[in-house]
């Protein structure tokens, strides 16, 4: 994106998966682990560069920078912290997508980096999924309110009049796998 917004990418990958049996990080769909289709789609879609967050398993993630959250187990909120304090300077901007949604399309990321708002989030079918934009003025509000197994969500509850909604219907389904029935179920699509 030259000439254009400085926009990292921010996988959060820390979790055990523990209704799954197993971290989610290291879960194949399609040949693929989880973890590196997480980080092709934050790059195909923009962003660079892309930092992976990491807790309950350690793994080489080729294409992306990886940070280790010693505070995993204490949920989602612990990791996006981590994650935005490891972007560097020159980042204006960090989407933030979740390893566990393998059917979203770097059409979403590129939608929402297009909308060129301090923070945006997808939508399908008009309800509010991920992935989700946050420029760098936000990266301390967010911070302070991603506690215990929440992200993003309460700072764009309690700003709701700068929250820019991009439908990504188009883009794909953010259908995300907690069990392995859901696992299954994507597979045999």
């Amino acid at each position: 994106m030259r000439g254009g917004p400085k926009v990292a990418g921010l996988l959060l990958a820390a979790g055990a998966g523990s209704r799954l049996g197993r971290p989610k990080a290291l879960v194949e769909y399609a040949g693929e682990r989880l973890v590196d289709r997480g980080v092709r789609l934050l790059a195909e879609g923009g962003c660079h560069p892309v930092v992976v967050v990491l807790g309950a398993a350690t793994v080489q993630v080729r294409g992306a920078v990886t940070v280790r959250n010693p505070d995993w187990a204490a949920g989602m909120g612990s990791s996006l912290r981590a994650g935005l304090a490891a972007l560097p300077e020159e980042a204006e901007s960090v989407v933030v997508a979740l390893a566990d949604q393998p059917l979203i399309g770097p059409g979403a990321v590129r939608a929402l980096i297009a909308a060129r708002a301090g923070l945006a989030v997808a939508t399908y079918g008009g309800r509010r999924r991920n992935p989700v934009l946050i420029s760098r003025a936000h990266f301390a509000g967010v911070a302070e309110l991603a506690v215990g197994d929440v992200g993003a969500r309460p700072y764009l509850k309690a700003h709701p009049e700068l929250v820019v909604e991009v439908p990504c219907d188009e883009h794909g389904d953010p259908a995300d796998i907690d069990t392995p029935e859901e696992l299954a179920r994507l597979q045999a699509q």
